[in-house]
């Protein structure tokens, strides 16, 4: 009969968590957070209702004397870990708001994607704080820990020295993500350059950090990399980027020409932000050589590097089809075949304009 009473007491739990969940999720459709609270609390509503409904219900007579204990300490256990999971989760609801909010906001404001990253994270180290709490408390419910808790408390010290020696890179990883979180030197979307890897911040947690790169490959970098090694970051302080694309071409390039059709290909390009363009001779090349430098701003940097891609092609169609002569060209000066007819062994080949020999003297002939 108390078997029968205890399984009652638990099914019964569950349906009443059952209606409440249809009744919070209807609720859902008005408020926002009544969703993210169905969403994320279900299961670990469940867990709860079950565990407590057999708290309840279950006395030590129902098994033998020796499995009684032992029971009451695991179930005590498991409520320890239904609560926690129950309170972990709902705090995720909580901030799960205020994230969809800051979502909704353009991913050009800077200020929405630092309150998100600063979020995420605070929340996730809520979350191990919790979960280290109630891991101690879960072993507080056997009493040999107790019995040991006052030696634990007196070699707190060289306990605590010995798990810093042996977790420093962990503690450091968590450091330092606190540290670029709220130094702002890092958030979620941020466009960066990581070891010659362009990619956006994907995640950003308390040990790591996942780059998303153009190709959709994923890095992860321990968080600590980012405190102890340069990086770049396009979008500290704004997603506007300036691009530029280099051409190499031949001196006889009509450089007025050329910025004329620049100017005229981008101004009416959906991608360039009305700002910044020039086109430039940067450098003249050892291999002789004329340097273009076209500079152009766009919005964000996806934007930009279309915005680069499109202008290097009109660039190169426009050369090719209007100056074909400023087209890049090696030139070669040489030495006639005729130069070497009558010099014999060990002699000097004749220059062929007749002027002066290779070693920079008058012409033997």
């Amino acid at each position: 009969m108390n078997w029968l009473i205890l399984i009652g007491s638990v099914v019964g739990a569950i349906i009443g968590v059952e209606l409440v969940r249809r009744l919070l999720l209807k609720a859902g459709h008005t408020w926002d957070f009544l969703g993210h609270l169905v969403r994320r609390c279900t299961w670990p509503g469940f867990a709860v209702a079950a565990v407590v409904a057999f708290n309840a219900a279950f006395a030590p007579t129902m098994v033998s004397s020796t499995a009684g204990p032992i029971v009451e300490r695991l179930t005590g256990v498991v409520t320890i870990a239904a609560f926690t999971w129950l309170l972990i989760q709902a705090a995720y609801a909580v901030t799960d708001v205020v994230l969809d909010q800051l979502e909704r906001v353009e991913e050009n404001n800077r200020r929405a994607r630092r309150a998100r990253t600063q979020i995420t994270l605070v929340r996730r180290a809520a979350a191990a704080v919790i979960i280290v709490i109630s891991f101690g408390a879960a072993l507080f419910t056997f009493p040999e820990v107790r019995a040991l808790g006052a030696g634990l408390l007196a070699s707190a010290g060289i306990a605590g020295a010995i798990v810093g020696i042996a977790a420093q890179s962990t503690i450091g990883n968590m450091l330092a993500g606190l540290q670029l979180v709220f130094s702002d030197a890092l958030r979620l979307d941020d466009v960066v350059v990581v070891n010659n890897e362009w990619g956006r911040i994907e995640e950003l947690t308390l040990t790591y950090v996942v780059v998303r790169s153009w190709d959709e490959r994923r890095l992860v970098f321990p968080v600590s990399y980012f405190t102890q090694n340069p990086f770049e970051n396009w979008t500290r302080h704004g997603s506007r980027v300036i691009g530029h694309v280099y051409i190499r071409v031949d001196w006889s390039v009509p450089v007025d020409e050329v910025r004329e059709e620049l100017h005229r290909f981008i101004k009416d390009h959906p991608l360039w932000d009305q700002k910044d363009w020039t086109l430039q001779v940067t450098d003249i090349q050892h291999n002789g050589l004329v340097e273009l430098r076209a500079l152009m701003s766009a919005a964000d940097s996806a934007s930009v590097w279309d915005l680069k891609c499109d202008a290097r092609e009109h660039l190169v169609t426009y050369l090719r089809a209007h100056h074909p002569h400023a087209l890049p060209r090696f030139r070669v000066e040489g030495s006639s075949l005729g130069a070497f007819a009558d010099s014999g062994p060990g002699s000097w080949p004749k220059d062929p304009r007749g002027a002066r020999d290779q070693r920079g003297g008058q012409d033997p002939s």
